[in-house]
């Protein structure tokens, strides 16, 4: 019976995989290339992951004669619902298509009455600072998103990350369940925009998700939400994911998507002038140089790509050195120690937006930068950017002049950003 389930699911992934790549075909594109953001179903779900690793009797264990049980539960992609959790009945959300352009389609949720005051009652509980409160709304309305994400948020601190996960999941269930029936989590064309209050908890609740799987090891599966929620507003990105993809990319050693990625959205989107792309992918392109199997012209195009990267880097950003070398523990030489580029300067001198974006980028990602190979590659770096400052480089003065104009104040978004990702590095510089 499980195994004709298991076919079933099997089944069904291959149709949605040929569905995505013939519609490609018919537009010309090679079957291949599917598009930047394509989200693919198996990704989604961890225990694929873990099982990569671990290989599938370590991870499912005994589980499968349990399962016989189980009264029939609707198949999700987001998250598997579990025996423990209550029953699910209609929560009196619903998804609504509001619009059709240009081959994009534009969704929202929308709360029904009962729901409503479901969400009034959870916004007196949260006016209360009392946690329990929210408890019991949720005994009574067990699948309320809202309650779900704010009691995971107080389970997390303290320190019951099991309990927090699982609400979590519970929230996205909850969504799920209320998809409209032509919303796909995995063409890439489907919005949600996030002014509308009902729709925020799909971001949240996703955003959350993901920084759960990044911190059970499970990056691969980490990238593919994080794909996910761009896909649903790549324009306004609201929750700022473009300051965590590169790194899940790194993690993940998903270094063509990372490369990719810089080269279709550099033009219009400027990906350069954040400290992180102009950090990471210049890594990408070292870890790809690193690989044996690729060709000898594609090694040394890889090499050359992260040399000019690194240095251009480190002209615009270099605030970013000296705290790198200092959270990976390594002395700087005595000729970039003494240098007024790298000094403290560079800190004292940055705009606060930018002071942000570069400590979380350090508070993130530093632990890919420990490898000695790759510390030796960028001490190479460094000093060739020391020759050109000292040889009155043009492009030197011309970032210096491009950090004072631009980086003035953040956006919203990263602010939100900064908020959800709880760096302390970069928590500590927010405004009032």
């Amino acid at each position: 019976e499980d195994n004709d389930l298991e076919d079933i699911e099997s089944l069904l992934e291959k149709i949605e995989d040929t569905n995505g790549l013939s519609q490609q075909t018919q537009s010309g594109i090679i079957a291949d290339s599917r598009p930047l953001l394509y989200v693919e179903h198996r990704n989604l779900n961890p225990e694929n992951e873990l099982k990569r690793y671990f290989g599938a009797r370590a991870v499912l264990g005994d589980q499968r004669p349990r399962q016989r049980q189980r009264q029939y539960v609707r198949s999700t992609w987001l998250t598997a619902p579990k025996n423990t959790w209550p029953r699910y009945s209609k929560t009196g959300i619903a998804m609504q298509l509001v619009d059709t352009r240009r081959g994009v389609q534009y969704f929202t949720f929308e709360h029904h009455r009962e729901y409503q005051q479901v969400q009034f009652k959870f916004l007196d509980a949260v006016e209360s600072m009392d946690p329990n409160n929210i408890v019991l709304l949720l005994q009574m309305n067990p699948y309320h998103v809202d309650s779900l994400l704010q009691l995971s948020d107080v389970c997390r601190m303290q320190e019951d990350q099991e309990m927090a996960r699982d609400l979590i999941e519970r929230a996205l269930y909850s969504l799920e369940c209320a998809f409209h029936p032509v919303f796909s989590l995995t063409s890439g064309t489907c919005r949600l925009d996030y002014r509308r209050p009902e729709n925020r908890a799909f971001f949240l609740a996703l955003f959350k998700h993901l920084m759960f799987l990044e911190k059970r090891g499970c990056p691969r599966t980490a990238l593919e939400f994080c794909k996910l929620i761009l896909s649903l507003d790549p324009e306004n990105d609201p929750l700022c994911v473009l300051l965590l993809i590169d790194f899940l990319s790194l993690r993940a050693r998903e270094y063509t998507f990372l490369t990719r990625m810089f080269q279709e959205w550099e033009s219009h989107r400027n990906l350069s002038q954040l400290p992180n792309f102009a950090f990471s992918v210049p890594l990408a392109y070292f870890f790809l140089s690193q690989q044996e199997e690729r060709s000898e012209l594609e090694l040394s195009q890889a090499r050359e790509r992260a040399a000019r990267l690194i240095q251009l880097a480190l002209i615009m950003f270099p605030s970013v050195l000296m705290p790198l070398l200092d959270h990976c523990s390594v002395q700087p030489d005595a000729r970039v120690a003494s240098h007024s580029f790298f000094g403290l300067n560079a800190q004292i001198s940055q705009p606060p937006a930018l002071n942000q974006l570069t400590s979380l980028y350090v508070g993130r990602t530093h632990s890919l930068w420990k490898d000695p190979a790759v510390m030796a590659w960028l001490e190479t770096n460094v000093h060739e950017v020391l020759r050109m400052v000292d040889a009155r480089d043009p492009l030197v003065e011309e970032s210096e002049h491009k950090r004072k104009m631009r980086y003035q104040s953040a956006p919203r978004n990263i602010y939100r950003h900064v908020i959800l990702s709880e760096m302390k590095e970069a928590t500590a510089a927010l405004p009032l």
